[in-house]
């Protein structure tokens, strides 16, 4: 019979990606991580004694407490977590039982760039259409769920990043930008290793709308009729970027889980 605290390494990998993941916190001792330093996607690290501080940084919000294999840390902390009136599980197997099983990724954990107050800061063009708004949802379903992002006119991008030690991102020469004739998405696809199936779909249409190539995928259009209504639609862009993290939220489910489905009006019906 499972544990009442624990969520196997399945279930998990289930909600990764999706609006409902709960926040996963990484509390491997030092040496263990150092040995193999790489994240469950969207996962930050914090130690097991700083208890205190992590309640704070939950929020409240429910978390997957995370070690090497499962056991004292994670249970021991998962438990205390519980008795404060926090909803907490531990990952069953721990980050052994992820590593070795198929289909899971893993962030490397020196891509992610360095936290400001907290979390990673990035910042871009203002206005933002696909890959503007692609690549925020991507960062924030499978790197760093608290991470900001800053808008601003594209002849300061560079200016603010300096000032405020923010990553710049989709703009020329710079490390998260479009490549060849691929765009900024699969720029971070590579960089996170975060290739699959569902990604890789998701990133073609992301691609092909961005690029102007809607010939490469059908749905590119749809995107952009989407992506430019939205624009228009808010002045405001972190409003926008809020909307449209739904947007693709609901692309990655199809990408995963309906990319085969089709619809059609019923035969013989008036």
């Amino acid at each position: 019979m499972p544990a009442p605290n624990e969520i196997t390494v399945d279930q998990l990998n289930r909600l990764i990606g999706t609006p409902d993941c709960p926040v996963i916190v990484d509390i491997s001792i030092d040496p263990d991580f150092d040995e193999d330093p790489h994240l469950i996607p969207g996962a930050f690290r914090h130690p097991h004694s700083d208890i205190a501080g992590l309640k704070t940084r939950l929020m409240g919000r429910r978390c997957i407490v995370v070690c090497q294999k499962g056991a004292k840390l994670s249970q021991g902390l998962v438990a205390w977590l519980k008795a404060d009136g926090l909803s907490a599980e531990y990952l069953k197997g721990g980050n052994h039982a992820w590593r070795d099983s198929v289909d899971t990724h893993r962030v490397r954990a020196n891509a992610i760039p360095s936290p400001v107050d907290g979390a990673t800061l990035w910042v871009t063009r203002h206005r933002p259409k696909i890959d503007r708004i692609a690549c925020p949802w991507l960062i924030s379903r499978f790197v760093d769920r608290d991470a900001r992002f800053l808008f601003v006119a594209p002849a300061e991008v560079l200016g603010v990043a300096e000032r405020y030690s923010a990553t710049p991102f989709d703009i020329p020469d710079v490390a998260f930008s479009h490549r060849g004739d691929t765009c900024t998405f699969d720029t971070m696809l590579d960089t996170f290793k975060l290739r699959s199936a569902a990604l890789d779909r998701l990133a073609k249409v992301v691609r092909a709308a961005d690029t102007n190539r809607h010939a490469d995928a059908p749905e590119a259009a749809g995107l952009l009729a989407l992506s430019v209504g939205l624009s228009r639609q808010y002045k405001d862009d972190q409003l926008q970027l809020k909307a449209g993290m739904a947007l693709y939220d609901a692309l990655y489910r199809w990408a995963r889980d309906g990319h085969e489905e089709g619809h059609d009006w019923p035969q013989g019906r008036a």
